[in-house]
């Protein structure tokens, strides 16, 4: 799988443009805040339907201008995809093959990312809904089943939060709290069951990523913290419910599950150094790609967001030899230094990004 055309207009920074992608490497440099990472966040909306940098959608249109559109081609092994949103102040719109999506769950799989910035780094000692967001988006790229319980779990816990607020006003609405909890358990059990898998296996791959970037010295878990088990689920619920009257919102379920990673059979969040979280963050997100060729049977694009920056010449080298054959978009403040000992710019597309204009160099 990999991208064959961008277009765009009055997305962030970026007027007008159209870029041809080559099918290898992609080099996208210029000063921070030209609009390189703007150009990233178009295709990851493409590919997710939201941006990974905002929850507001409106915030990706140009400022003093009423709508931001795309449109990015994708060619898979057998045909090609044709991706175009619409994004304005209330409102979105996307289509694929210009046939517009009634439900997000039908946009995932039509163009197969895995977006690494230097926030990525932080995976392991940031807070756990940044775990969960990793787990949740990567988990709707390989299932979209599993994007429709994540949306039907929150809207039901949103039910049963109103109505634990209303149940402290009028005690008698006690009883119909029953439904909505049946229902949490409903769209829950299959999300922690499919949280598992998922960990288990990037577990495995990133445990053997981590072995050769270290040289074997750095044994690499990754475990599923479900916040309760599937089994004792509706009894806690149940249990829990005056402490969930009390405070006015559910303290028991998937949105509190988290994920711990571990380096030598210690916590890394506390006793690794920052090294050693750099290479499991690194690790853990190459193990998506493997993933996702395992699960899907296709190559993802790969979005680098100005990370070499933030690696040493050990990681780059390892980084860069794992994507040899991928479509990689990559941007950077410059396309000298170290990143020539890896790969030859001659045999790359380089642009020069400059106050939202991407300009093909054919020659640096």
């Amino acid at each position: 799988m990999y991208i064959t055309k961008v277009s765009l207009s009055n997305f962030r920074n970026i007027s007008e443009t159209e870029v041809n992608l080559g099918e290898g490497i992609n080099i996208f440099f210029g000063d921070n805040g030209q609009g390189k990472t703007n150009f990233l966040e178009s295709i990851y909306f493409a590919s997710m339907g939201r941006s990974h940098r905002t929850a507001k959608d409106k915030d990706l249109i140009k400022i003093d201008e009423k709508a931001a559109l795309a449109r990015v081609c994708v060619q898979n092994e057998r045909h090609q995809d044709n991706i175009s949103f619409e994004i304005e102040k209330e409102s979105k719109k996307i289509a694929v093959n210009s046939t517009p999506i009634k439900k997000l769950g039908e946009l995932f799989g039509h163009l197969l990312c895995v977006i690494f910035s230097p926030e990525d780094l932080s995976l392991l000692k940031m807070g756990p809904q940044v775990r969960r967001r990793f787990m949740d988006m990567e988990l709707c790229q390989l299932y979209p089943s599993y994007y429709y319980n994540l949306r039907m779990y929150y809207s039901v816990i949103r039910q049963r939060n109103n109505l634990l607020r209303a149940v402290k006003a009028t005690p008698s609405l006690m009883d119909t709290l029953d439904i909505w909890e049946e229902q949490m358990v409903a769209y829950g059990i299959p999300i922690m069951e499919a949280r598992e898998r998922f960990i288990k296996k990037i577990s495995t791959i990133a445990e053997k990523n981590q072995s050769e970037i270290t040289g074997g010295k750095d044994k690499l878990e990754v475990i599923y913290k479900n916040h309760v088990d599937c089994d004792l689920f509706l009894d806690k619920l149940i249990k829990n419910r005056n402490l969930d009257i009390l405070r006015g919102f559910t303290s028991v379920g998937i949105h509190k599950d988290d994920v711990e990673f571990k380096i030598n059979d210690k916590a890394a969040k506390n006793y690794a150094s920052q090294g050693q979280q750099r290479t499991a963050a690194l690790s853990i997100k190459l193990a998506e790609i493997d993933l996702i060729k395992e699960e899907r049977g296709q190559t993802p694009v790969l979005l680098l967001d100005d990370l070499l920056s933030e690696l040493d010449a050990t990681r780059q080298e390892y980084l860069m030899d794992k994507i040899k054959g991928l479509q990689s978009i990559i941007t950077m403040t410059g396309a000298e230094g170290n990143f020539k000992k890896y790969i030859s710019v001659e045999k790359a597309e380089t642009f020069k990004v400059e106050q939202g204009k991407l300009d093909k160099i054919h020659k640096m």
